[in-house]
């Protein structure tokens, strides 16, 4: 194995964190955001070598793009996580048995956990901090499309683990090849759980190739159903900044599902829209709605492919429907699980919506763009989980621990 020395060194210094106090780690993650700030212009550099070598009309360009606000706002969400309260060693039940053991349950990192990313080199920090807070070590495999953003990241990362007397193996940014990549799946004694962050292409490679535990977490293929009881002025400003606020995240709107006697609305949504240059695929009837008012380098009838699709750019898709029924199942039928929503002023569709939706964040009269660690008061996040199983949704610092069982005795043994 090619990464398996590199492995071992992640694997000793995760044994060596479980000794470091929760005060360290806090002071290391603020050191972090300043170091980050400070070393502005670098990260920039670095970054500006991994933008050059992608086309700007790449729908991963705004991914992996940082900006000095960018790194602000990263440097804010550590300086957030630093102030959280650690998530290890909670008391989650205590017990004592009629023979006198104490048994407690608690909560203890995973260990060494691996991220496997594509083109966000944000994600290095904000994945390092949760970690770190969470006392895990972590194993990073970014793409290649960042690998100098990546590569200077972790360098700050490491600098200030070393002035902090910290293992600088507690981080580890493997090569971009494949083969380093098929080897971190099944790093069996290694890593303890692997979370891919990406494409629906990478995802689906992760969860069918890895022979450790993986948690699914990003693609996100978004709905918004404006309801027959839907408020127009609402559904204009929430259908337009779920597509538009940044068309490139998981979290943005794809299909804007649309009750049969509210078509009339449609226009004053695309117009909005439509001054941000959004291509929308509609279907039969909202093209016919369309045709005369939306621009038409910018409107095309939909294909089946058009429902379904994450589109990640500044795109979407119209599917009208004859009730709220149809609404659910075409939500569903297409849902990835991550977030969707209803617009309407009826409170029994939004209750209903609610309880027959299986997504892991599910609105009513709001943009799915709040979901997200940070919007959700997390501090940040890891990913957005996108199964059923440990964790669901935005995944923060509770979701990257486990427990272990505490049993307390005075000499008891166990009868025959």
């Amino acid at each position: 194995m090619k990464i398996e020395k590199q492995l071992q060194q992640v694997l000793q210094a995760s044994r060596k964190l479980n000794l470091v106090e929760n005060e360290t780690i806090s002071r290391v993650l603020l050191k972090l955001a300043d170091e980050a700030e400070r070393q502005t212009d670098f990260i920039l550099s670095e970054n500006k070598k991994d933008l050059e070598r992608m086309d700007p009309q790449d729908s991963k360009y705004d991914r992996l793009k940082l900006t000095v606000d960018r790194i602000k706002g990263i440097a804010s969400d550590m300086r957030n996580v630093a102030g959280l309260e650690s998530p290890v060693g909670k008391i989650l039940k205590k017990t004592m048995r009629p023979n006198g053991l104490k048994i407690s349950k608690v909560t203890v990192p995973f260990g060494v956990i691996g991220i496997i990313y594509e083109a966000r080199p944000n994600v290095t920090f904000d994945v390092f901090a949760l970690c770190l807070k969470s006392g895990n070590a972590c194993v990073l495999k970014g793409g290649s499309d960042a690998i100098y953003s990546n590569q200077a990241i972790v360098s700050i990362i490491q600098d200030v683990l070393i002035k902090s007397d910290i293992d600088e193996n507690t981080v580890a940014l493997l090569p971009a090849g494949r083969e380093e990549t098929n080897e971190m799946l099944k790093a069996h004694g290694y890593i303890d759980l692997i979370i891919p962050r990406g494409s629906q292409g990478l995802i689906n490679y992760v969860r069918e190739n890895a022979t450790i535990p993986v948690i699914e977490t990003g693609a996100g293929i978004c709905h918004t159903y404006f309801d027959e009881f839907g408020d127009a002025e609402k559904g204009t400003e929430i259908i337009f900044n779920a597509k538009t606020r940044r068309p490139s995240v998981c979290n943005a709107l794809d299909c804007l599902v649309i009750h049969e006697s509210r078509l009339a609305d449609l226009p004053d949504f695309g117009k909005k829209l439509s001054e941000s240059s959004v291509v929308i695929y509609a279907d039969e009837k909202s093209y016919e709605v369309l045709k005369d008012t939306y621009p038409r380098e910018l409107l095309f009838p939909a294909t089946e492919e058009s429902f379904g699709t994450e589109f990640l750019s500044l795109k979407m898709s119209v599917k009208t429907v004859a009730s709220f029924e149809e609404a659910v199942g075409q939500i569903n039928k297409k849902s990835s699980k991550h977030s969707e929503a209803i617009i309407t002023e009826n409170g029994e569709r939004i209750e209903n919506f609610r309880k027959m939706i299986d997504a892991s964040s599910v609105y009513s009269n709001v943009s799915t763009a709040f979901t997200d660690g940070a919007q959700f008061g997390l501090g940040a996040e890891i990913g957005i989980s996108t199964q059923k199983l440990h964790a669901r949704g935005p995944m923060a610092l509770e979701e990257l621990t486990s427990y272990k069982w505490i049993i307390e005795g005075e000499g008891q043994v166990r009868p025959e």
